[in-house]
């Protein structure tokens, strides 16, 4: 997505409202309407963030990104994956259809947040999307692998100590 011509279109109406004023306020306006690029591209860029957020939300758990390219903005759309209709036991899977977003820190070691970056690039997805496609993944119930404790008798203790 070009912001170029929102960039300019804001510049000529600042323009064109100055035109009714004096020779000084034409001048202001002028040097105004140069230095309008940088902060109008600044506040598309968040107007077009807060509405894939908005997007996002309703298409959980798939995804809108927003990427630069130079001065170029691309939308990045990650459809859900295909919900399977169950598993071998008769179990549904997670049901997405009514689900919002939430905003949760994640803190990753350096070296796995590094591993997460490249296989989001491989996929040619956002790092959001490949965590949430992750989990997602996780969860699946013939996919989860859950430590089973083995019970042992004789040589386990239970209770509290002073």
């Amino acid at each position: 997505m070009e912001l170029e011509q929102y960039v300019t279109d804001l510049q000529r109406h600042l323009m064109d409202a100055a035109a009714n004023g004096t020779d000084d306020t034409r001048a202001a306006a002028e040097r105004l309407a140069t230095g309008l690029d940088a902060a109008t591209r600044l506040v598309l860029l968040d107007a077009l963030s807060a509405a894939a957020g908005e997007i996002t939300r309703d298409l959980a758990p798939g995804s809108v990104d927003l990427r630069l390219r130079g001065r170029d903005v691309e939308f990045v759309v990650t459809p859900p994956a295909a919900e399977p209709e169950g598993d071998e036991r008769g179990g549904s899977s997670i049901d997405y259809d009514d689900a919002s977003t939430s905003r949760t820190t994640l803190r990753l070691p350096d070296a796995l947040k590094a591993r997460v970056d490249d296989a989001a690039a491989a996929d040619g997805i956002s790092v959001n999307s490949w965590l949430v496609r992750a989990i997602a993944a996780g969860l699946e119930p013939k996919q989860r692998r859950s430590v089973q404790r083995t019970l042992r008798t004789g040589d386990s203790f239970v209770g509290w100590a002073r």
